[in-house]
């Protein structure tokens, strides 16, 4: 008599038994669920897992569509993986690496010996697309982490060599299509078939995969102009190649050799002297008053700000520095958002006829008094502070709209500086598993909500949706108006962090949706060897959210 297991789905609410041993996609299959698109993964008591995955016990599954940003993760794991394939099949001994997040896609930095053409992009996203037609299955195996370290000698894949000999694992999972393998850190769809749409274009001096829309996913996701922040991910791959360090193998085997030190030194150095010729830049232009920074959560851009003064000090200039959130609008005038609660990171929150009108003064000679918000009444006061220019002062401002064009409406282009701040992460976990960049800042995020806020990771998981949709509509858009970018992310910073970042998603429940996120986070920190925090200056832009610093916040 066959045995059973009783599965409970949350997306029906109902409980179902399924042969012990089923797969997920089995399982779907019996639930007389129906997704457009999906299912590309499940949750599984709250665990992440590919629909590859057997059930032999009493389980809770919810399945995801690509609209889910696990699901999303999975459908593009496998458009990697394929690319890859019809890559190698068309150029055998060509070097792929899935890079830079960009454009709403993701840039490609393929090495064929010559310049990548347009004809070259056409035959790859043939190939790819006839793997797709095929319907062939993605097959799922595990094997010891030692005979798999073999396999990609053979194949001649260093960064995956390198990555597994320094995990520590005794067993690794590897995917097959057809006979071509690779390793990827996570789940993947089942066969090609799921891979309904997908991009390929010629992208500066490589490829562009792009990726369906997450908000509308029968479409392909906007392709914007972010050449700036291209430029970015560019010079901090120059930096890396300095120090021999692009992905966590790398890193790792630095670490073990006993390189901390110099790594972190020459990180510290390569980004003071970004900010040093950030500030060289303000001084060398006439007529500016005002430097804007901006950044989403958790990006540094108070630490940017108070190393940037540092550095425009320096030059000759005093910078005074006035905060946005004295400018917030009177409670019962705040925007609401589509819930009704008050919306306090959108544009109109502050008060930008009264924002605008003093700026001008100030650049005008004149003398104002800065208006004070006291947010336990949620009124807007007068401060007693009054403000006047010197010749040589600039307004120095960071917050998240500053990169908006509306919030300074009324200022002349040519007195306004603006710098845009991110963590883009630059270093790989291997050639063909990117980090995303949004990680490394919601780790800094949950030890600093932690650190400073009492907030727990479990909290700061479930705030993160809402944050990332304030970002994507109030920041990411204006990024490019940008006169500089800096890059906050450090080339050691996840070896530095996992220590702190550990414990506290530790904490977090496996009978909460949030389990899901720290579990996926903490399984991709075990890749990483870490390294004490002792030898990071105190002026580091890490110590913001690590502590230790010797800024003021």
């Amino acid at each position: 008599m066959e045995k059973k297991v009783r599965i409970f789905c949350r997306n029906t609410g109902q409980s179902l038994e399924v042969p012990m041993g089923a797969k997920l996609e089995e399982i779907y299959a019996l639930s007389g669920l129906k997704m457009v698109h999906g299912p590309v993964s499940a949750h599984v008591n709250n665990k992440v897992e590919g629909m590859h995955y057997r059930v032999y016990n009493q389980k809770e599954v919810e399945f995801l569509d690509v609209t889910s940003t696990s699901g999303s993760r999975a459908y593009t794991r496998t458009l990697f993986f394929v690319l890859c394939k019809a890559a190698h099949e068309i150029f055998p001994q060509c070097k792929v690496g899935i890079d830079i997040p960009v454009s709403n896609g993701y840039y490609v930095n393929l090495q064929i010996g010559r310049p990548v053409t347009l004809d070259d992009a056409g035959a790859i996203r043939r190939r790819m697309q006839e793997i797709i037609d095929a319907a062939l299955p993605v097959h799922r195996y595990e094997t010891t982490t030692e005979e798999a370290i073999k396999m990609f000698e053979i194949l001649h894949n260093r960064s995956k060599v390198k990555l597994l000999k320094s995990t520590g694992s005794l067993f690794t999972t590897f995917y097959d299509i057809d006979g071509y393998v690779d390793y990827y850190y996570g789940a993947l769809l089942t066969n090609t078939s799921q891979l309904y749409l997908f991009g390929l274009e010629k992208y500066f001096d490589g490829l562009l995969l792009r990726l369906p829309s997450r908000e509308n996913p029968d479409e392909l996701g906007e392709m914007i102009h972010q050449d700036k922040m291209f430029g970015i991910f560019k010079e901090h791959h120059q930096w890396q190649d300095i120090v021999g360090l692009r992905t966590v193998g790398d890193l790792n085997d630095a670490i073990r050799l006993g390189y901390s030190s110099l790594l972190i030194q020459i990180s510290e150095a390569l980004q003071e002297k970004k900010i040093a010729k950030i500030a060289d830049e303000i001084a060398q232009r006439k007529g500016i008053r005002l430097v804007l920074i901006a950044g989403p959560s958790s990006s540094g851009k108070t630490t940017t700000c108070k190393r940037l003064s540092v550095q425009l000090a320096v030059n000759g200039i005093k910078p005074v520095p006035i905060s946005l959130d004295d400018y917030f609008l009177d409670r019962d005038k705040t925007p609401r958002d589509e819930k009704g609660d008050y919306d306090f990171e959108h544009l109109h929150a502050l008060n930008l006829p009264l924002l605008n009108e003093q700026l001008t003064a100030l650049f005008n000679g004149e003398e104002v008094e800065l208006p004070r918000y006291d947010f336990p009444t949620g009124t807007s006061q007068k401060s007693g502070r009054r403000l006047r220019l010197g010749e040589k002062e600039i307004l120095v401002v960071e917050g998240i709209h500053a990169l908006n064009p509306e919030l300074t409406s009324e200022i002349p282009r040519e007195q306004v500086f603006r710098v845009y701040a991110s963590a883009l992460t630059t270093i790989l976990l291997d050639n063909h598993n990117y980090i995303p960049t949004t990680d490394n800042r919601l780790l800094r995020r949950i030890i600093r909500d932690y650190k400073y806020r009492a907030v727990s990771a479990q909290e700061t998981i479930r705030r993160w949706p809402s944050v990332r949709a304030g970002e994507n509509r109030w920041i990411f858009p204006y990024q490019e108006n940008a006169d500089a970018m800096f890059n906050t992310a450090m080339l050691f910073e996840l070896a530095a962090i996992k220590s702190q970042a550990e414990p506290l998603l530790d904490q977090v429940p496996e009978n909460c949706p949030e389990h899901a996120e720290a579990y996926r986070l903490l399984k991709f920190l075990r890749y990483i060897k870490p390294i004490p925090d002792t030898q990071i200056p105190p002026t580091s832009l890490l110590r913001e959210f690590l502590g230790g610093s010797s800024f003021k916040y």
